[in-house]
Protein backbone atom coordinates (compact mmCIF):
# COMPACT_ATOMS: atom_id res chain seq x y z
CA UNK A 1 0.00 0.00 0.00
CA UNK A 2 2.08 3.23 1.25
CA UNK A 3 5.56 3.71 2.37
CA UNK A 4 5.95 5.97 5.40
CA UNK A 5 7.10 8.40 3.25
CA UNK A 6 3.95 8.67 1.77
CA UNK A 7 1.53 8.90 4.93
CA UNK A 8 0.79 11.88 6.61
CA UNK A 9 2.24 13.01 9.39
CA UNK A 10 0.50 12.15 12.80
CA UNK A 11 0.54 15.53 15.11
CA UNK A 12 -1.54 13.88 18.24
CA UNK A 13 1.47 11.86 18.88
CA UNK A 14 4.48 14.56 18.92
CA UNK A 15 4.32 16.08 22.91
CA UNK A 16 3.76 19.66 23.09
CA UNK A 17 6.03 22.08 24.13
CA UNK A 18 5.21 23.21 27.92
CA UNK A 19 4.35 26.60 26.75
CA UNK A 20 1.66 25.18 24.71
CA UNK A 21 -0.12 23.26 27.24
CA UNK A 22 -3.14 24.13 28.61
CA UNK A 23 -2.86 25.78 31.89
CA UNK A 24 -4.55 24.31 35.35
CA UNK A 25 -8.04 25.54 36.27
CA UNK A 26 -7.19 25.93 39.65
CA UNK A 27 -3.84 27.53 40.21
CA UNK A 28 -2.01 25.35 42.95
CA UNK A 29 -2.33 27.80 46.83
CA UNK A 30 0.97 29.14 47.37
CA UNK A 31 3.55 27.18 49.62
CA UNK A 32 4.41 28.90 53.25
CA UNK A 33 7.76 29.86 53.81
CA UNK A 34 10.13 27.42 54.95
CA UNK A 35 8.03 24.19 54.59
CA UNK A 36 9.13 22.12 51.67
CA UNK A 37 6.66 22.29 48.63
CA UNK A 38 7.30 18.40 47.93
CA UNK A 39 9.62 15.03 48.59
CA UNK A 40 11.66 16.21 45.65
CA UNK A 41 12.57 19.37 47.30
CA UNK A 42 14.35 17.99 50.50
CA UNK A 43 17.73 19.70 51.09
CA UNK A 44 20.49 17.15 51.59
CA UNK A 45 22.77 19.72 52.98
CA UNK A 46 20.48 19.83 56.46
CA UNK A 47 20.73 16.31 57.17
CA UNK A 48 23.43 14.86 55.33
CA UNK A 49 26.58 15.25 57.59
CA UNK A 50 29.16 13.99 55.20
CA UNK A 51 27.80 15.99 52.83
CA UNK A 52 28.32 18.64 54.58
CA UNK A 53 31.76 17.89 56.04
CA UNK A 54 33.16 17.13 52.46
CA UNK A 55 31.27 20.23 51.07
CA UNK A 56 33.07 22.69 53.96
CA UNK A 57 35.91 20.85 53.68
CA UNK A 58 36.18 21.49 49.78
CA UNK A 59 35.22 25.20 50.67
CA UNK A 60 37.87 25.68 53.02
CA UNK A 61 40.69 23.65 50.80
CA UNK A 62 39.48 26.23 47.60
CA UNK A 63 40.23 29.22 50.43
CA UNK A 64 43.52 28.39 51.66
CA UNK A 65 44.66 27.39 47.91
CA UNK A 66 43.40 31.35 46.35
CA UNK A 67 44.75 33.01 50.02
CA UNK A 68 48.24 31.28 49.72
CA UNK A 69 48.73 31.83 46.33
CA UNK A 70 47.88 35.53 46.65
CA UNK A 71 50.50 35.42 49.17
CA UNK A 72 53.10 34.01 47.25
CA UNK A 73 54.43 37.09 45.82
CA UNK A 74 54.68 38.78 49.39
CA UNK A 75 56.37 36.04 50.79
CA UNK A 76 58.86 36.77 47.59
CA UNK A 77 59.45 40.47 48.94
CA UNK A 78 57.07 42.39 46.40
CA UNK A 79 54.67 45.14 48.11
CA UNK A 80 51.07 43.56 48.38
CA UNK A 81 48.44 45.85 45.87
CA UNK A 82 45.00 46.17 45.52
CA UNK A 83 44.48 43.03 43.38
CA UNK A 84 46.58 41.10 46.08
CA UNK A 85 44.89 41.87 49.07
CA UNK A 86 41.64 41.40 46.89
CA UNK A 87 42.33 37.92 46.12
CA UNK A 88 43.42 37.24 50.05
CA UNK A 89 39.95 38.90 50.82
CA UNK A 90 38.31 36.46 48.48
CA UNK A 91 40.01 33.44 49.61
CA UNK A 92 39.39 33.84 53.25
CA UNK A 93 35.53 34.77 52.19
CA UNK A 94 35.38 31.19 50.46
CA UNK A 95 36.86 29.64 53.52
CA UNK A 96 34.95 31.03 55.85
CA UNK A 97 31.62 29.98 53.65
CA UNK A 98 32.97 26.50 53.89
CA UNK A 99 32.84 26.91 57.93
CA UNK A 100 29.43 28.07 57.74
CA UNK A 101 28.37 25.02 55.28
CA UNK A 102 29.70 22.72 57.84
CA UNK A 103 28.48 24.36 61.45
CA UNK A 104 25.29 25.92 60.41
CA UNK A 105 23.48 24.76 57.35
CA UNK A 106 20.49 26.77 55.67
CA UNK A 107 17.25 27.21 57.08
CA UNK A 108 18.83 25.46 60.31
CA UNK A 109 18.18 29.12 62.39
CA UNK A 110 14.67 28.94 61.60
CA UNK A 111 13.05 26.18 63.88
CA UNK A 112 9.86 27.08 65.49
Amino acid sequence: MGSQVSKPLEFSKIAGSPDTAAAPAKPAPPATPGAPTSPAEHNWLKTCWSCRVLSGLGLMGAGGYVYWEARKPMKMGYPPGPWTVTKMVIGISIASWGVVVMAHPKGRAYHQ
